[in-house]
């Protein structure tokens, strides 16, 4: 059964023919096809097919805190959840990125198709956050900096913590140098009015939104606010979407979709505020947790996103409504014509790569949206925000043989994407699945229980080299 991607209904049974890195037909393929010299059959007969998964907020991360972190552990979690592609916005030095990049489209290495949105700030400096060095001091060397980017081909750029002045310069030529924009906004002098003035490809989480719906163009902070203090940053982030004016919202998100600047909300990177122990209790964490990225997770001031010191009851409750008011806000733009994207944010905040993408879209749900269209979501509308709607995000011919096997109905139960599998009932019997068979990634099969059975056994090496193989909950 085919889902391929366009939020239309499944299909099928239906054959597909993949030849080299390309679908070359779907329907009935003859048996004098498969029969071929050097051919390869994949029985999916009962299965379920879907595109690859796209991630738009990835980080290539090989450290955590400071320590190592081997990429093939997450590379390979990645590719057992089902991801194909990723949009890498900040994580190794932009010379390796773009390395990977090279490695990954010429097959060398076991790692999804690789985008390339290395980081530019001005001001952000907090948290412990390590931005690449290319922090620009005018606007002159602002347009410098994106021609650089420009020259090293990059794919695009990610902003943070940018000045008003500045913004304006780089987009603008980013613009005139054909480079998309990934905005992650804060509580800066930007918000989504500049984004929707100069045409940015996304708007990454949330920040920037409500603020441009304030009813005095400033939250109501304590006079002790510090936005570098963690703590006093994620509690009141906890209080934003309550004061945005709901008519001055509808407008921003008018503007925004009439724009085309896309929104990947990255809901489940937040999750841990309006539910603390669900979120350090997860189950895949006994298996697939590495105690590097273990101990980053752990409160401790020096590391970004592990800000949970003395957080309460009272904190989750004003999250939960922030919820709820955002997930309304992220349904009413695309009702409004806007594009949604899915990305994770993962590697922080209790969130594991490909694991936290897997819950995007149950959050995604949550929020009111059918499941065919969170699997559009993750699929064709991430690949329209990456330019690459021709080639990525549907199961089309023609199309990038980029293309999952699940044993499970995702339309049903996005939980069969997980690679921990679920317990299904199945003529009566019960039945375990395992999440995902196959990740197919330019035509190069990839097979599920061995890349969890990989990561499984990096975990268990690295747990044991610290004297802690039965660990895995923070």
């Amino acid at each position: 059964m085919v889902v391929d991607g366009s939020g239309t209904p499944m299909s099928g049974p239906l054959d597909i023919l993949i030849e080299n890195d390309t679908i070359t037909s779907i329907g009935h393929v003859p048996p004098s096809t498969s029969a071929q010299k050097d051919s390869v059959e994949i029985d999916a007969k009962g299965k379920y097919v879907l595109p690859g998964l796209i991630n738009l907020h990835a980080h290539m991360q090989e450290e955590r805190g400071g320590v190592p972190q081997p990429l093939e552990y997450e590379a390979k979690i990645w590719l057992a959840c089902g991801i194909t592609t990723i949009r890498d916005v900040g994580g190794s030095a932009t010379s390796r990125a773009l390395e990977l990049r090279r490695q990954s489209n010429l097959g060398q290495i076991a790692l999804p198709r690789v985008f390339v949105y290395p980081v530019f700030s001005t001001s952000f400096a907090g948290a412990g956050e390590k931005l690449d060095a290319g922090d620009a001091n005018g606007t002159a060397a602002a347009r410098q900096r994106v021609r650089e980017l420009k020259q090293q081909q990059v794919d695009g750029i990610k902003i943070i913590g940018i000045k008003r002045d500045i913004f304006d310069a780089m987009a603008d030529e980013a613009k005139k140098e054909g480079l998309r924009i990934a905005h992650h906004m804060g509580v800066e002098e930007t918000n989504a009015w500049d984004a929707i003035r100069n045409g940015v490809t996304s708007i990454e989480h949330w920040y920037g939104i409500p603020d441009a719906a304030l009813e005095n163009g400033v939250q109501n902070f304590p006079s002790n606010y510090n936005y570098f203090d963690e703590r006093d940053r994620f509690r009141y982030a906890g209080r934003l979407w309550r004061e945005a004016n709901p008519e001055r919202l509808s407008k921003v998100l008018q503007a925004m979709a009439d724009k085309g600047v896309a929104w990947n909300p990255t809901l489940s990177i937040y999750e841990a505020s309006r539910d603390l122990q669900r979120a350090q209790t997860q189950p895949w964490f006994r298996e697939y947790l590495h105690p590097t990225l273990e101990e980053f997770f752990k409160p401790n001031p020096a590391n970004h996103g592990s800000y949970f010191f003395n957080w309460s009851s009272t904190d989750e409750t004003f999250w939960k409504e922030n919820y709820r008011i955002w997930m309304a806000a992220v349904r009413e733009f695309e009702r409004r014509g806007g594009v949604v994207g899915v990305g994770d944010d993962a590697g922080f905040i209790y969130s594991l790569y490909g694991f936290g993408l897997i819950r995007e879209m149950e959050l995604q749900q949550e929020a009111g949206f059918p499941t065919l269209k969170v699997i559009q979501h993750a699929t064709a509308n991430n690949a329209k925000i990456l330019g690459q709607e021709a080639r990525l995000g549907k199961l089309r011919v023609g199309s990038a043989a980029d293309l999952i096997i699940v044993d499970g109905n995702p339309v049903e139960n996005l939980k069969v994407l997980y690679p921990i599998g679920v317990d299904e009932i199945r003529d009566g019997k019960l039945v375990h699945t395992n999440g995902i068979e196959w990740t197919i990634k330019d035509g190069i099969p990839y097979y599920g229980p061995s890349l969890r059975a990989d990561v499984k056994e990096i975990v268990s090496r690295a747990r044991a080299a610290k004297g802690r193989p039965s660990s895995g909950t923070p």
